[in-house]
């Protein structure tokens, strides 16, 4: 299992809810087979995320997709406050 993990600072949650739950990329299309968001405690304007996928090359293929179409347009991405940080991490059993 390969792991998206993406965390950045944001200027609303409720409104980076909405641009997420428009599912701009199509997740489950592109690969995403579980998802998971997760907020600081102390901190209302930020938010990691963790998508999982079979392969790294699927992980690979979205966080180029996210940097290109997302990313890259205010009118997609209108909660983002400041530029995402991400890798790819590989589960190990």
């Amino acid at each position: 299992m390969f792991t998206l993990q993406i965390e950045h600072a944001i200027k609303d949650f409720g409104m980076w809810m909405g641009a997420y739950g428009n599912d701009p990329l199509g997740r489950s299309a592109s690969g995403v087979v579980a998802e998971r968001i997760y907020r600081p405690v102390d901190d209302d304007h930020y938010v990691v995320l963790d998508l999982d996928f079979t392969t790294v090359d699927g992980a690979e293929q979205f966080l180029e997709r996210l940097r290109s179409q997302v990313w890259s347009t205010s009118a997609v991405s209108p909660a983002l406050a400041g530029g995402p940080k991400t890798r790819i991490v590989e589960q190990q059993t």
